[in-house]
């Protein structure tokens, strides 16, 4: 967090009800977003929980880009099925790989029938396919087309500013738009969002659901009462309140996203001249490794990534994650067969505003050493999983 963050600290006020922090945050996202009710929560998960216990029941389908893992999990949690549509660009570099497939994405809502979608979503950036941006076109024609059918919008917008950034940079008629503007007309096109303060809100902690509704925030809100806390904290101490409340002001900062996107840029440059396979170009907030094709001689059921994420960690204490079998493999009700993701990754993401391009020398040059011995780099079983998002807390072992 900046210096004007920590300050933000020292002046949080901790009232129960009415906390000025609150209304900070408030007046805040209501200026940036433009949504009416906001709902702060202790961080995104518990956002998705109450939003998702309140507007789904089981049977129900909610197509996005790609869901998240906790996202993909608390939709599963109350009986629905999540969907993911992502464009299909593994091996192009396209400028926004983020993009939903409107084709596919009314294919399904005339195979499943529109009253069995009660929304859609849309991440932003798409953290599972390498923190890839979503175009403005794509979330202006994904509204028109559920608007058709009466199917409301929302985002997951943890990035939402590393995303502006790239349709400022990549799209035209943006680049002489200011990063708020982009934010707003974004915005503009859903309904809601749900967002993870601990990303482009720039804190340690966090997070908000926002909406124009007054009847759903009212729902929503019956349920943080019941599980987080009272409407004005949501599960926050003030002092928190106030920190995301700056932080996303400092987030629309050009010069900082300029920094920040070309941060991840160099590494992937520094990784790709080694010959390390990664998603290209680089996304928003991580270099995406893809683990299945470095380390071919494993196959999807022995979790090419997670041992190439071990194998890092072990070399040079870099610490990475998996975003691959293990996180995003799922079990098909119908067949009882596993589903995995079309790609293996392991996931850099990059601390915001914490490390020099020396830092990015030293994980590259780790990458280099583990090169050299990846064809002994040997496959992982699961020992031990839980119900839920098991890639938290698994247990694995040499095959």
């Amino acid at each position: 967090m900046s210096d004007y963050q920590w300050a933000g600290l020292m002046v949080g006020d901790e009232a129960y009800s009415g906390s000025k922090s609150y209304y900070n945050l408030e007046k805040t996202v209501q200026d940036i977003f433009g949504y009416k009710y906001v709902i702060p929560v202790h961080q995104g998960r518990a956002g998705e929980h109450l939003f998702f216990t309140t507007v789904l029941k089981k049977g129900d389908y909610v197509p996005s880009n790609t869901h998240f893992d906790t996202t993909r999990a608390n939709i599963s949690y109350v009986g629905a099925i999540p969907v993911d549509l992502v464009i299909q660009t593994k091996d192009c570099e396209h400028p926004f790989k983020g993009n939903i497939d409107l084709e596919k994405l009314e294919d399904l809502i005339k195979k499943v029938g529109k009253e069995k979608i009660p929304l859609a979503t849309l991440t932003i950036t798409n953290n599972s396919v390498g923190g890839q941006p979503v175009s403005m076109q794509n979330i202006k024609e994904t509204k028109q087309l559920l608007s058709k059918y009466n199917i409301p919008l929302y985002f997951d917008a943890c990035r939402f500013a590393e995303n502006a950034y790239f349709i400022k940079k990549r799209e035209k008629g943006f680049e002489n738009k200011s990063i708020k503007e982009i934010c707003r007309e974004m915005f503009s096109y859903a309904e809601g969002c749900l967002m993870s303060a601990k990303k482009d809100g720039l804190a340690n902690m966090g997070g908000f659901f926002a909406c124009n509704d007054e009847t759903l925030a009212e729902k929503v809100t019956h349920f943080l009462v019941l599980f987080e806390g009272f409407r004005t904290y949501g599960g926050l101490a003030g002092r928190d309140l106030e920190a995301i409340a700056r932080g996303l002001q400092e987030v629309l900062d050009e010069d900082y996203l300029s920094f920040r996107i070309n941060q991840v840029k160099y590494l992937g440059d520094q990784l790709d001249k080694l010959g390390v396979p990664i998603v290209k170009p680089t996304g928003g907030h991580a270099v995406y490794v893809d683990g299945g094709k470095m380390l071919s001689h494993i196959n999807k059921e022995n979790y090419p990534a997670q041992a190439l994420a071990c194998a890092l960690y072990k070399e040079g204490g870099v610490r990475s994650v998996e975003v691959g079998g293990l996180m995003l493999s799922h079990e098909d009700k119908e067949t009882g067969k596993m589903i995995f993701p079309e790609a293996d990754l392991v996931r850099l993401a990059i601390p915001r505003r914490v490390y020099t391009n020396s830092h990015m020398d030293y994980v590259a040059a780790v990458f280099e050493e583990v090169k050299k011995k990846k064809d002994k780099i040997i496959g992982l079983r699961i020992i031990y999983e839980a119900p839920w998002l098991r890639h938290f807390t698994a247990k694995l072992e040499e095959v």
